[in-house]
């Protein structure tokens, strides 16, 4: 066995080790997500959810389909060794949605609006260009 082979189940220890606990987090972000909805509308304001709940339930919910999609990332790299770089833009387009919906616009400085509005429209052109091409992953 050469050093190159020694390196590479190295590489996949990391990388499953990586998958399971990235697993074990996302599990515990849906059980936190779904006991915050419990508490929201039961205890708070029965079957009523208030503008501050809402944010924090989307934040959550576009944060486990953060996870799921990370997941997807890492799992597709251990499958086939390659990176799927539209899963990877998607990925920065739900966490720049996140961003955005849970963004306060009373404090928000109007430089960060304007480079928030820079990567979106970044980020979204990419993902055009990626589609358009036909490019889903890269070697």
């Amino acid at each position: 066995m050469d050093l190159m082979e020694i390196l590479e189940k190295y590489e996949k220890a990391i990388y499953l080790i990586l998958t399971i606990l990235l697993a074990i987090t996302i599990a515990f972000a849906v059980v936190e997500l779904i006991f915050t909805l419990y508490v929201a509308l039961t205890f708070e304001t029965p079957y009523l959810l208030g503008n501050d709940e809402l944010l924090q339930i989307f934040g959550f919910f576009l944060l486990v389909l953060i996870g799921i999609e990370l997941l997807g990332t890492v799992k597709a790299y251990i499958r086939d060794n390659t990176i799927h770089v539209e899963i990877v833009v998607v990925l920065a387009i739900i966490a720049i949605a996140r961003k955005v919906i849970l963004l306060d616009m009373t404090n928000s400085n109007p430089f960060e609006l304007v480079g928030i509005g820079i990567v979106i429209f970044a980020l979204c052109s990419g993902y055009y260009l990626l589609r358009k091409g036909g490019i889903s992953h890269n070697s």
